[in-house]
């Protein structure tokens, strides 16, 4: 016997789709030009060549990086909208021949993730301090100090991390409308500027950009550090793809593509006429109507908290591929939507990030110290991402892919350089939370070989052979038990302890083995061989981004069992390191909870071991 089961859902096409994309995956790159060239401005001298120059490197960094690096090139690789810098690995592992090869793309892939969550912590607070920031320019509130806006900011973040159980789905659906009429306002608002200053066009031309670069020495090329914060959202963009699928995201990205470039090209505008002003976007929409500003506070306050959403999102989606891929903990994961397995809150790594986000800010106060820190992460994520796209393509024999690939990856150290200058500046905050998901990877990854090496597993021909004698000896209690085991080629010891040592031997013994395919999506089960009376294996696979619920499956296949055992290791040691790692083990889910197997029917088998 045997099934397929669905392989998580479809995904949304279509207007609606692009709409949902534009409010689940857009809102991060989608605000950011209420920072950007604020931020760049207050930089250098604003003479019409330098603000044509900056402008000009923001527009081909918008279209190198995120519409050629992700949008076109990394979004090509996966077969079934699949994105992220795991799954780049994944991609990436079976065209690897050598041992060497893998473990530094391992080392490259934990980096990647870890500075991806590190970003995650410092996109919402910047997203949404940038935007209550606007609020002193309304009339009559100018006197709103410093401690009230970061209050306000910080109530927002706690709102938008209170409401993620709800689900991406309803969210999206929420959001999406918000973010066309965003975009729709940073369009129109462009064009009248524009239209103003139409010599901002000449920024199109790349040379203009070019020519910025080399013509104010390292000061130019440190400016580089700011001007990439106008595509920090493109690697949640990318990690995002499993929420919605690839097409509804391209597809939105047609439309906002061209409103930031429009917005930005309006703010230069805005800068040549006014030179003084301070808050580049706000002031601007003040200039063009003060009766339209205060629902465009309200507008872009909403547009961050989207932002915020974007970058949660796929934090969720990362954190859940680390799990499925073994770099990561069991963690609880709950499903949000029927309709898309893929959608998914992580309870613990939700109020962790809440937590650091408000930390970030108490301690920066204003966007623009955030600013000076933002960015080194998500550049050093963009370089990862860039190697193993280039890798992907090569070792697919793409080679036209991959030297376009490698020439925007050197684009993306070029940004990585320039951003180094952050360090001083608070730069080396987004290292110190990327270094907490580093530190629980590496050593749950070590701990984790150090427990296969400790346990050995009994060889199927020596398990089989002790069953049989055992079968022989002694009457079988009626009904049916599971076992788990990865490989039953190699029986876990906990198996032979319960049935050898414990004499816990029943009438129908199946041995359920889980595994995990290198595709991403697909589930395949159903009963093996016979291995001896009264022992039947069952084996059921998926995908390392599929969503799988094992008890309908088990169902399916008339499997009611009366116990479920399972193996749990008592860690003792005085090691600071497997210390750590015992609390890990301690923390997590077990193997049986995370697949929500029912509750009262597991039964824990302990085994002692001291690191």
């Amino acid at each position: 016997m045997g099934g397929t089961g669905a392989a998580g859902g479809g995904k949304e096409t279509g207007t609606l789709g692009a709409v949902k994309a534009a409010g689940l995956v857009f809102g991060d790159i989608g605000t950011s030009p209420i920072y950007t060239l604020t931020v760049i401005l207050a930089l250098i001298p604003r003479t019409e060549a330098a603000i044509l120059g900056v402008l000009s490197l923001i527009i081909w960094t918008l279209l190198l990086i995120v519409s050629v690096q992700y949008a076109w090139l990394a979004m090509s690789l996966g077969k079934r909208g699949e994105g992220g810098t795991i799954v780049l690995r994944e991609l990436l592992n079976p065209l690897l021949k050598h041992s060497r090869s893998r473990y530094a793309l391992l080392i490259l892939t934990v980096i990647g993730v870890s500075l991806l969550i590190g970003d995650g912590v410092i996109t919402p607070a910047i997203s949404i301090l940038s935007a209550v920031e606007g609020v002193p320019l309304i009339p009559g509130l100018k006197g709103v100090g410093p401690d009230m806006l970061i209050l306000l900011a910080a109530g927002i973040a706690i709102i938008l991390f209170s409401i993620q159980r709800r689900g991406t789905d309803r969210v999206a659906v929420t959001f999406g409308p918000l973010m066309v009429v965003w975009f729709a306002a940073l369009t129109l608002s462009g064009i009248i500027m524009i239209v103003q200053a139409p010599t901002v066009l000449w920024a199109i031309n790349p040379l203009i950009g070019v020519n910025f670069l080399f013509s104010n020495g390292l000061e130019s090329f440190l400016v580089l550090a700011s001007v990439i914060l106008c595509a920090t959202g493109g690697e949640a963009l990318y990690a995002d793809m499993g929420h919605l699928g690839r097409e509804p995201i391209r597809r939105a990205w047609c439309f906002v593509f061209p409103a930031l470039v429009i917005n930005y090209l309006g703010q230069g505008a805005f800068a040549l006429i006014q030179p003084d002003a301070s808050s580049i976007l706000f002031e601007m929409i003040l200039s063009l109507s003060a009766g339209l500003y205060i629902p465009f506070v309200l507008l872009s306050i909403a547009a961050t908290v989207i932002a915020s959403q974007a970058m949660i999102s796929g934090i969720f989606s990362i954190v859940y591929q680390g799990i499925m891929t073994r770099l990561l903990p069991t963690l609880k994961v709950e499903y949000t939507s029927t309709a898309l397995r893929s959608q998914i809150y992580i309870n613990s790594v939700n109020w962790m990030l809440l937590f650091a986000v408000l930390f970030v800010m108490l301690f920066f106060r204003e966007s623009r110290h955030l600013a000076s820190a933002y960015g080194l992460a998500v550049t050093g994520t963009m370089v990862i991402s860039g190697i193993l796209i280039t890798g992907i393509f090569l070792y697919r024999h793409r080679y036209g892919h991959a030297a376009l690939a490698w020439g925007i990856t050197l684009i993306d150290f070029l940004f990585l350089g320039a951003s180094q200058s952050k360090l001083v500046t608070g730069g080396y905050w987004s290292l110190v939370f990327a270094a907490v998901p580093m530190g629980v990877i590496l050593i749950y990854l070590a701990g984790q070989r150090r427990l296969h090496r400790a346990f050995r597993p009994v060889q199927l021909k020596d398990f089989l052979r002790q069953y049989r004698k055992i079968r022989d000896t002694m009457e079988p209690i009626s009904g049916t038990a599971l076992f788990f085991a990865r490989d039953v080629k190699r029986i876990p010891p906990y198996i032979a302890r319960t049935m050898f040592v414990n004499n816990i031997l029943y009438q129908d013994n199946i041995l359920v083995s889980i595994v995990v395919d290198d595709t991403p999506f697909g589930v395949v089960h159903g009963f093996k061989r016979d291995l001896a009376e009264g022992l039947r294996t069952f084996e059921i696979r998926h995908g390392y981004l599929e969503f799988v619920d094992i008890t309908p499956i088990l169902r399916e296949h008339d499997i009611r069992e009366k116990v479920i055992f399972y193996g749990l290791e008592e860690i003792v040691t005085n090691h600071l390191v497997w210390q750590v790692f015992a609390t890990i083990k301690r923390l997590a889910p077990t193997f049986v909870q995370f697949y929500r197997l029912p509750a009262d029917h597991m039964h824990g088998v302990s085994t002692r071991i001291e690191m």
